[in-house]
């Protein structure tokens, strides 16, 4: 049963205070690294003896390893599932009596803070493995975070109300994940700490679509980005992107159609080409943009899941982020390439609103600032033609259109091997337009089937997605 209390209203220490009065909610805390505040705040509170059957601490990775095994990483997540497992068992091994009248649960942190120096981002992967019946299965939450406070201190206050409201949403919110998001965020605005990964499993939390997590996570400004794979399971940035060669397409896929494909195909090959990137380490990333979600000002929960299911019955690994601006995701994107050369591909019109002035209002130094800050990474784009909206003449970067103080730009990026044409496409899919098919599958039409790639035409029958509705057979 979910913890009677108003959650919304309560302090950190009353939060506390409400599992420790709780008879049946007995556990660990288990906090290496710099996570040390948990369960102080647990045992500051009084009545601790009732929910704390031990906790640990360790700092030296030799101890460390003593107690959950070796890993290649301390702060990550391989090491938070080790100890989650391990902590879990251990409190059914050694106090088996207690499970009669118990529900148990294992916390855990891994983090690394702001050093001395300040050379280093807080960062660190939280989670709590834990039971919400008496003998029953476990659940699991996985969050990973990022520390903004600007001193050591504050971030180990900031991870000790994190915790907290973790511990305390698991058991009263686990029924409704926006109401979880909100108790589990609360009084740690994003200036102090960025959630960019949450992902829940275990039997209780079945109703539970992992990417709609992600997409609340954005949605709720807990963090500006966060990705899932062909699996649908949330993933971290960090662990995925790392020093990758970073391939992107940016749309709104609704739905995804031939063109799109022959887009990452025909861009991805001259990617492959660049003598920097090596096509082991190649990371194509489909994303989609907060803002191309809306629908009045709402998002549309399942137009969006119904673009997700078809992106990773493709094989994509999916973005969402608030980054309307191309710039902004670049910058983003740089931050885990670590140099690493990373590759754009984008329809000649998306190019033509990169160009657009008015597009960077919001810059002191307008479109210069916002190409230095973006394209002046070690980044390329692989333009994609179009038919041309006026007289259906083919409209590429041979003929592409800019204001004559703006060609110098453009060919500096052409020299600078910045920018380059896509001239091995597929001419006959030039016709096909997303909102076209969408509008033949709300219509029920048939002739729609052969704009998108076979895969999608299965998904959006089977999962009856966009509107689909099987045809009735006369008899």
């Amino acid at each position: 049963m979910p913890i009677e209390m108003t959650q919304k209203r309560l302090t950190t220490e009353e939060k506390a205070l409400s599992i420790n009065l709780d008879p049946t909610i007995y556990g660990s805390f288990a906090e290496i690294g710099a996570g040390q505040e948990v369960a102080a705040t647990f045992f500051r509170t009084g009545g601790s003896s009732g929910t704390i059957a031990y906790t640990h601490s360790a700092y030296d990775m030799k101890i460390s390893d003593s107690m959950y095994g070796k890993c290649k990483r301390y702060v990550c997540e391989d090491r938070l599932h080790q100890m989650l497992d391990k902590e879990y068992q251990n409190l059914h091994n050694t106090i088996p009596k207690r499970a009669e009248t118990s529900r148990f649960f294992a916390f855990a942190n891994t983090v690394e803070s702001l050093n001395y120096h300040k050379t280093n981002q807080g960062q660190g992967w939280v989670g709590i493995k834990f039971q919400l019946k008496k003998h029953g299965p476990p659940n699991q939450i996985i969050l990973h975070v990022k520390m903004h406070d600007n001193s050591h201190q504050e971030q180990q206050k900031t991870l000790g109300i994190l915790g907290v409201n973790l511990i305390h949403a698991a058991y009263s919110d686990y029924e409704k994940i926006t109401e979880f998001l909100e108790d589990l965020s609360y009084r740690l605005p994003k200036d102090r700490m960025e959630i960019d990964m949450c992902s829940v499993t275990g039997p209780d939390f079945e109703h539970v679509d992992n990417r709609l997590i992600a997409l609340l996570l954005v949605k709720t400004k807990l963090t500006d980005a966060t990705m899932f794979d062909q699996t649908g399971q949330v993933i971290q940035a960090t662990s995925t992107l790392y020093k990758k060669n970073i391939f992107l397409m940016r749309g709104r896929f609704r739905p995804a159609t031939k063109v799109h494909v022959d887009m990452v195909s025909a861009g991805l090959d001259l990617f492959l080409k660049e003598p920097e990137v090596d096509p082991e380490q190649v990371q194509v990333l489909l994303e989609l943009t907060l803002k191309d979600l809306t629908a009045d000002g709402k998002i549309s929960i399942k137009d969006f899941l119904d673009r997700a299911e078809l992106l990773t019955s493709m094989g994509y690994t999916v973005m969402i982020s608030n980054y309307l601006k191309h710039y902004k995701m670049i910058e983003y994107l740089s931050t885990f390439t670590k140099g690493r050369k990373m590759g754009v591909v984008l329809g000649v019109y998306n190019l033509q609103t990169i160009f657009d002035e008015k597009y960077y209002d919001n810059l002191e130094g307008g479109l210069l600032e916002a190409f230095g800050r973006g394209f002046g990474r070690n980044v390329k784009m692989f333009v994609y033609p179009a038919l041309n909206v006026e007289d259906g003449s083919l409209y590429d970067l041979a003929n592409f259109e800019l204001p004559s103080h703006l060609t110098g730009l453009l060919d500096y990026m052409k020299k600078t091997n910045k920018i380059e044409a896509i001239s091995d496409y597929k001419y006959q899919l030039m016709k096909i337009f997303s909102d076209d098919v969408l509008a033949k599958i709300k219509a029920g039409a048939s002739n729609w089937e052969e704009d998108v790639p076979e895969e999608v035409m299965k998904a959006i029958k089977y999962y009856k997605l966009f509107g689909y509705k099987t045809k009735k057979v006369k008899v």
